[in-house]
């Protein structure tokens, strides 16, 4: 049974195990934890204004993570959005539950637009994306403060208003 929870220092580590060997084994990403900054302090990066993150859990440990980072004018970033091999896909529901989860917040919070940046590798991600109602969009119509990451190649927006 899943089990979505807003992240506590407790699942730090989980997150770390979830996420790095996502990036660098199955896509081989050059990216280290020491590349990230905001995977060492989750807290006080994403869990301000109108931002988040979450974890879904099986049990005790960590299989799924989300994030939204405020970056103003009734905007979010959604980022750090990887599912656990071992639970993924529509049995588990795992990636579906934490999107919603995201955005069912993001409307709490008054947000107008969510956008999000993802490499051109990410292919099931580019699906499950439209799928749920993201549109892409060029670079150029990103708002000025979009934290684009140096792997980031597509972008997608979600209207919420």
């Amino acid at each position: 049974m899943l089990d979505i929870r807003p992240f506590s220092p407790d699942y730090a580590a989980g997150v770390v195990d979830v996420i790095l060997p996502i990036q660098q084994q199955e896509f081989e990403i050059p990216i280290t934890l020491e590349g990230q900054p905001d995977l060492q302090d989750i807290g006080n990066f994403y869990q301000k204004g109108k931002g988040n993150f979450w974890v879904a859990l099986d049990g005790e440990r960590v299989v799924g993570t989300v994030s939204l980072l405020d970056i103003g004018h009734d905007q979010v970033a959604l980022r750090k959005m990887f599912v656990a091999a071992s639970h993924r896909g529509s049995e588990f529901g795992t990636a579906r539950r934490l999107l919603d989860g995201a955005i069912a917040w993001a409307r709490e919070q008054g947000v107008k637009q969510i956008y999000l940046g993802t490499t051109a590798k990410f292919l099931a991600a580019h699906r499950f994306y439209e799928k749920n109602g993201f549109a892409l969009i060029e670079k150029s119509a990103l708002p000025a403060a979009f934290p684009v990451m140096v792997v980031d190649t597509r972008f997608y927006r979600l209207a919420l208003d």
